[in-house]
């Protein structure tokens, strides 16, 4: 018997197995799983309630609360999809968002009351729901009751996530019930299954790393942990707390807590693993966060497309370490593997790279996970596929152990009198300087090379750098045409987008339209 793949089963589980247990913690409110399956219920209800149909879209404009994570599991209980958009976006980029989705439904937080005007302009037949105000009345109307997910098609699209946008107009990925209830196993081989584990929402729900764990923290029976706003205070009084077993961060946010004054105030001996997500890692981090938090680190990989989590730099028992430097590399990588999931690093033609952690090649991946395909735009979904497998735009290498290390996004490789330079490494480098904040590397043209990696410098506050201190760091770390030609020392943040990326179109765009006529050769 064929029973239907679908985050219902996830939700069911937790609610047969854990009813009575604490499920979600919320700032003050607290609920158990029975309370929580309930709400998901009641709010399905309401949905069909209020005209909701199925392939309608659901759409949440919301930092990290309960409600947007009953939200996961409501919309589409309610056959609908559920549609989080990511809080950090301009105006403009949510309203051209809003245009091409056509949500039936807005659930917004007060946070956001003025650019809702907008919103509806951008789709007058959208109905905007106030999540602070109006929620538990439209929760009332809805009644609980258990869904028979044995009505539900697995292909059909459960999830609408829209890309960044950082490479242009974000794309809408569509997941199905089946993908998503698939990702949640792969996620149990590489988490692992223990129902005493805490699981913190550090990352939010909008984000890729973020939305990968609802379905299996709560598949899981897991204790979830809201964090509505990332600060690293609240995190780090929230490890302790509420013993915190694990959380997810992207690189941003781990220097963001290293650098928190009270970082060493707090009792973190519940933590049993920190997992780095959304943008490469460095074994300086990795080392770093360990000595500090006291418990495993280790980098995943993964894309919108995948729903997200593909790899993880998790231990495999045929890698022996040559010592702890050498594990550290190693658990900065993307990783290998999860199940359900194959990967390859590949050529233009499609074929194999050598596994010799030198010869770059491009991401491709063939999982349950990927997605049905970018809502509404066939061609550019095509685009991305090579019969089934999905072309990331991420350059790599790897080993015989199928151990995958990024080296670049396709588009941030730089080539110098011929020679691959990955900005990724150079970064990694400036950042390991004790009085480095933060780094960025991108590519400028030069009339003798191509192009030059210029390097951009943010310096801890109440420390100093130069680059006559930075090149002699370097020399120890970097081939000499790998060295940045340019550095440019800024004291307020780097741009960053919705997802905490650093944008480096827009550090780079001077330079290539003409307006930087510092590059001389």
């Amino acid at each position: 018997m064929k029973i239907p793949l679908t985050p219902l089963r996830c939700l069911y589980r937790a609610v047969d197995l854990y009813g009575r247990k604490e499920a979600v913690i919320c700032g003050e409110q607290r609920f158990t799983y029975a309370q929580f399956g309930a709400r998901c219920e009641r709010f399905a209800t309401a949905l069909e309630n209020a005209g909701i149909v199925y392939g309608d879209r659901v759409a949440f404009l919301s930092f990290n609360t309960h409600r947007l994570l009953e939200g996961y599991f409501a919309a589409p209980m309610a056959r609908a999809i559920v549609m989080p958009l990511n809080v950090r976006l301009t105006p403009a980029e949510l309203e051209t968002i809003i245009h091409h989705a056509e949500p039936r439904l807005l659930f917004y937080e007060s946070d956001f009351e003025a650019v809702i005007p907008k919103l509806c302009a951008a789709h007058p037949a959208m109905r905007v729901v106030n999540l602070n105000s109006e929620f538990e009345d439209f929760l009332s109307t809805g009644a609980p009751g258990r869904r028979d997910f044995m009505t539900y098609d697995e292909d059909s699209v459960a999830e609408l996530f829209y890309t960044s946008g950082s490479t242009g107009t974000p794309k809408g990925v569509m997941l199905s019930h089946r993908a998503l209830y698939l990702h949640a196993i792969t996620c149990s081989t590489i988490f692992g299954t223990d129902d005493r584990g805490v699981d913190l929402h550090t990352i939010p729900l909008f984000h890729a790393n973020g939305w990968g764990r609802p379905q299996a923290a709560t598949m899981f029976g897991l204790k979830q942990v809201m964090v509505r706003r990332f600060d690293p205070a609240l995190v780090c009084r929230l490890i302790e707390d509420e013993g915190a077993t694990a959380m997810c961060v992207v690189p941003t946010m781990a220097n963001a807590l290293l650098n928190y004054a009270g970082v060493k105030a707090h009792n973190y001996s519940s933590l049993d693993r920190i997992l780095i997500g959304g943008a490469a890692a460095s074994a300086d981090l990795v080392h770093k966060l360990e000595a500090v938090f006291g418990c495993a680190v280790m980098a995943g990989y993964g894309m919108t497309e995948t729903a997200p989590v593909a790899t993880s730099a998790r231990a495999k028992s045929t890698v022996v370490y040559k010592d702890d430097a050498d594990r550290e590399e190693h658990q900065a990588m993307a990783g290998w593997p999860g199940i359900g999931v194959e990967v390859r690093v590949v050529d233009p033609q499609m074929c194999d790279v050598p596994h010799d952690m030198a010869s770059i090649g491009e991401i491709v991946i063939r999982s349950d996970n990927v997605m049905e395909g970018y809502y509404r735009e066939p061609e550019a979904t095509a685009a991305v596929m090579s019969g089934s497998w999905i072309h990331t735009g991420d350059m790599a290498v790897w080993d015989e152990e199928t151990f995958v290390h990024i080296v670049d996004r396709k588009k941030d490789i730089i080539i110098s009198g011929g020679e691959n330079i990955s900005s990724i490494e150079v970064e990694n480098a400036i950042a390991a300087h004790p009085a480095v904040l933060e780094a960025a590397v991108v590519s400028a043209p030069s009339k003798e090379w191509g192009e030059i990696p210029v390097a951009f410098v943010v310096v801890r506050p109440d420390h100093t750098c130069t680059q006559e201190e930075l090149i002699p760091w370097l020399a120890s770390r970097l081939a000499r045409f790998k060295t940045p030609r340019i550095f440019e020392f800024r004291t307020e943040p780097l741009p960053k987008g919705g997802t905490g990326k650093i944008l480096k179109k827009e550090l780079r765009e001077p330079y290539w339209s003409g307006l930087d006529r510092r590059v001389q050769g």
